[in-house]
């Protein structure tokens, strides 16, 4: 029997569309912060010592064994991980074309630049991220660890931590129930912001591959 024109319009609204319904259903990829973030978390459990000695490493793509590391090395290896970007030829490249934007000159008496070591220290890592334009405001009490400015999965904070010294961490889950992705001694591991309250906030940033 045939179908006049109202019944087969009829028809084809009433029908669901397929393809558009699957479209829907599929869940959508992972952001790049939260690609670093995921980067970031699964180091926990590999990387469980801390060693800051000076190591000669290849270039590019260099690294020590993943069992161990410093707090730099847990953004590198996401960053890697993630994005397949290397910080230590980015890094590298930026400072022989401008080493005097950097502190390695006043801070370790340096003459030029080392890839085996300039990206893993946290000095050099916040300057090439302002750099890029990456940074942040910080929330205007500054003075507590943990009062940075909703961060989200894949920012990157630093910190002085006692006396001082530099800390880098990445952040796993945010904004609210901040949690960040860090190595201070014993390994990466995944810990509350609220844990950096003593310590001083220095830097915020949002970079993206």
């Amino acid at each position: 029997m045939g179908l006049n024109r109202r019944t087969a319009l009829g028809m084809l609204v009433a029908t669901p569309l397929t393809g558009v319904g699957q479209a829907r259903a599929r869940p959508s990829p992972a952001s790049s912060g939260e690609r670093l973030a995921q980067a970031a978390r699964s180091q926990v459990g590999v990387t469980k010592d801390y060693d800051p000695s000076y190591r000669a490493i290849p270039y590019p793509y260099g690294d020590v064994l993943r069992s161990t590391g410093v707090c730099a090395d847990v953004l590198i290896r996401a960053a890697r991980d993630a994005w397949r970007v290397d910080l230590q030829q980015l890094v590298h490249e930026d400072m022989s074309r401008n080493f005097d934007a950097y502190p390695s000159r006043r801070a370790w008496g340096l003459k030029g630049p080392d890839s085996n070591i300039d990206h893993r220290r946290v000095l050099n890592l916040e300057t090439y991220l302002t750099r890029q334009r990456a940074r942040l405001a910080l929330a205007p009490d500054r003075a507590a660890g943990d009062r940075f400015d909703d961060p989200l999965p894949g920012d990157i904070l630093t910190w002085r931590v006692w006396g001082g010294r530099p800390h880098i961490g990445v952040v796993s889950e945010g904004p609210e129930r901040v949690r960040v992705v860090h190595n201070i001694g014993g390994g990466a591991r995944e810990e509350p912001l609220w844990m950096f309250k003593l310590h001083t906030a220095i830097g915020h940033y949002r970079w993206r591959a």
